[in-house]
């Protein structure tokens, strides 16, 4: 029988319901999803948004780690929530570097990165009870020793050299961890290592959608709040937070409800959760741009509209859409047509938005979300679906 201090203390169950000191690390993922969003915001060029993708790899990278490895360690012990928030403490270190983890901080982002998967790895490997925990391990850390190399050689130097080997670590690590971080002679991870399935995992995944769509909130209201109220800014508050309403009505409708579903019917679970893991970074990353968007068309709802402006303000949506589209295929085994209607359709926009104001171009993106939202309300209505994974592997 559970006892009182033990539902306190935020025990995991069965209904996925996550520990309280994991909603904490997400708290620490608040401020470092608004610290990227006002970093980007700063910088609009592509050089800025590849800093800022490269940053956002990390700390997801991070979170997911935690999240998947922390499942399989018995999160109910007391090492583990000690672990987690060690986690979090560095990664809200990390956090208050990345807007200068390009200039003057960017050893202290580095260090303060390979630190979490050093003690990361270091705990999972000597104090987790998970039996396949040893071998696991020891292939992430031989993927994040190869990847530390370009992360410190970056931290080094400076300008493009440092984003060039900064972005190649990433892709590394991602690489590695899609292909299950295959090693001679360990080989590389199976299902049976990764106890993935239930519903916590997927639990967790539509939390940090949460999260991010709490950052876009948060930076729209702080925005808004910090400038004169005007009726253009009033219009464009309500159509900012219009997107954010839509992002979520069209994450939750209806692959985002059947993930955990796919997941328990899926050959090798691991593998899919792997996969879903990238749909949602995709997803967030559509979100943070939504997110400096709204920053932007709060500040200056009207005027001329720069083309990295209009980047932004459709590019964002889209990139949440693909993400949307890639979870569809994850759970149903297909990709609904709304959303490539949807790509199409914000493609179609961005001539048009040299000549509109910033609001306006908001305005189309709301249109297009709209649409969508209604088509998945018909077809859920019309046609009911049902989780079914593609074959993975």
């Amino acid at each position: 029988m559970t006892t009182v201090a033990e539902s306190d203390a935020g025990s995991a169950d069965d209904s996925g319901r996550p520990l309280f000191v994991e909603l904490f690390l997400d708290l620490v993922y608040v401020f470092a999803l608004v610290s990227l969003t006002k970093t980007l915001a700063g910088d609009l060029s592509w050089t800025g948004v590849a800093r800022t993708l490269v940053l956002l790899f990390a700390f997801a990278l991070i979170w997911a780690l935690t999240t998947w490895v922390g499942g399989t360690s018995g999160l109910d012990r007391p090492s583990v929530e000690a672990h987690i928030i060690g986690v979090a403490a560095a990664s809200l270190l990390m956090a208050a570097a990345a807007p200068d983890a390009f200039g003057d901080r960017g050893l202290l982002f580095a260090a303060t990165y390979l630190l979490i998967h050093a003690g990361s790895i270091s705990y999972y490997q000597f104090l987790s009870r998970d039996p396949a925990g040893p071998r696991r391990t020891a292939r992430i850390a031989f993927w994040e020793a190869i990847a530390a190399v370009g992360w410190v050689a970056g931290a080094l130097l400076e300008g493009p050299a440092r984003l060039g080997l900064w972005a190649l670590a990433t892709a590394v690590e991602y690489t590695a961890a899609v292909f299950g971080w295959p090693v001679p002679k360990l080989g590389r991870s199976q299902a049976m290592e990764w106890q993935l399935g239930g519903e916590r995992v997927p639990e967790r995944y539509r939390q940090f959608v949460v999260v991010a769509l709490g950052v876009s909130i948060l930076t729209t209201g702080t925005t808004f709040s910090q400038h004169e109220y005007t009726l253009n800014r009033g219009f464009a508050l309500a159509v900012v937070f219009t997107i954010v309403v839509l992002m979520w009505r069209i994450y939750i409708y209806r692959a985002g409800e059947l993930l955990t579903e796919a997941i328990a019917r899926s050959s090798d679970p691991a593998l899919l959760t792997r996969a879903a893991a990238v749909c949602h970074l995709a997803m967030v990353a559509g979100i943070v741009g939504v997110a400096v968007a709204s920053d932007l068309v709060v500040v200056r709802p009207l005027g001329d509209t720069p083309p990295s402006w209009a980047a932004v303000l459709l590019g964002s949506p889209a990139l949440f859409l693909i993400g949307r589209g890639l979870l569809d295929y994850t759970v149903f085994g297909r990709v609904s047509r709304s959303r490539v209607v949807g790509l199409v359709l914000l493609a179609g926009a961005a001539p048009a938005s040299s000549v509109l104001p910033p609001v306006i171009v908001a305005l189309l993106a709301v249109v297009v979300l709209a649409l969508i939202a209604a088509a998945n309300l018909v077809a859920t209505r019309l046609h009911p679906r049902t989780a079914a994974p593609p074959a993975l592997g």
